[in-house]
């Protein structure tokens, strides 16, 4: 008898394309979800009758209210090493065996570029118009080389931003609660005096920080105020970080010249969400790690975790 796989908000239907679930199809039944599931009653009416389920990064919590109600599943595979929406104690209780997989940093540091280049070339307006026909140039963009970029942290993500903004000839300046003077030096940037001088000074802020206690409304509404007419403010990292009240209330306002955002408070974000129609906003649904080598590598793996697991030696164990 065949166990049954679900793959969780397989959005652009490649999970069985992009790897080779071959090795596990004899034992294994996969089932692929394109849709999100809303409320953790559907997710349970859905999956309710699997044994394993592989899901996206932190796309889905499992929380033990959840893990409580699917007494089939044995297996939970998540991608990435790290996920802070799932009740590991829970899923202990409840027998669940939690496997992670492997996650380039490359996609997210390549998406930060992308936001912040379109950002300052105008890049969605000028397409917009000139596909339109609208007027023939529009915008004046904004120089990166001589700029200030400010980063909200300074780790495996945030260092890789700072060679890059370092190769566009900008002076990058870094904070962090922990960050200091030698690992800045060691990245060759600037270690910022604090976080209020590097808001008040920087062109371009980018955020790069894990969602933890500390970094949760890190930016509010007293630190957006901090931002210069001109600036901009990138956020790949977690919603959470940044106050999403106070950054609608900036960008209506004309406060800051504009955002990038590829991270919500609400995921997929509701066809009436003020972040739909927001002023001055440049936003992605959340593309950080969506690239064909992660989404490779993501599958690829959980196919070897399932085939771990299956053999009585589960590997890249969570929790």
């Amino acid at each position: 008898m065949h166990l049954r796989c679900a793959v969780l908000d397989d959005f652009q239907a490649v999970a069985t394309s992009l790897a080779d679930w071959g090795p596990v199809l004899d034992r294994v039944e996969v089932v692929s979800f394109p849709e999100h599931f809303g409320t953790e009653d559907e997710l349970v009416q859905a999956v309710r009758d699997f044994d394993i389920i592989v899901t996206l990064r932190e796309r889905v919590s499992f929380p033990a209210s959840t893990l409580d109600r699917l007494p089939r599943l044995t297996l939970l595979v998540a991608s990435g090493m790290r996920n802070s929406v799932i009740d590991f104690a829970a899923a202990a209780r409840n027998d669940v065996t939690v496997c992670g997989t492997k996650s380039s940093s490359t996609p997210p540091v390549e998406l930060t570029w992308a936001l912040l280049l379109g950002l300052a070339r105008g890049i969605v307006t000028e397409n917009a118009t000139l596909r339109g026909g609208g007027p023939w140039q529009s915008t004046v963009g904004v120089d990166l080389h001589g700029s200030r970029l400010g980063l909200l942290g300074l780790g495996k993500i945030g260092s890789r931003v700072a060679q890059v903004g370092l190769a566009f000839g900008m002076n990058v300046v870094a904070w962090s609660q922990n960050l200091t003077e030698q690992r800045a030096k060691e990245h060759g940037v600037q270690l910022a005096a604090s976080k209020e001088e590097l808001l008040s000074s920087s062109d371009f802020v980018s955020v790069h920080l894990a969602l933890s206690d500390r970094t949760r409304g890190l930016l509010g509404a007293p630190e957006l105020a901090l931002l210069k007419p001109s600036a901009y403010l990138v956020n790949t990292s977690r919603a959470a970080i940044v106050d999403q009240g106070a950054l609608l209330d900036v960008l209506r306002e004309g406060r800051i010249a504009g955002a990038g955002v590829d991270v919500f408070d609400i995921e997929p974000l509701p066809g009436d969400h003020p972040m739909r129609t927001a002023p001055r906003l440049l936003a992605t649904p959340h593309l950080g790690y969506v690239s064909q080598h992660n989404y490779r590598t993501y599958y690829s793996q959980a196919v070897e975790d399932i085939e771990a697991f299956l053999a009585g030696s589960p590997v890249r164990r969570l929790g």
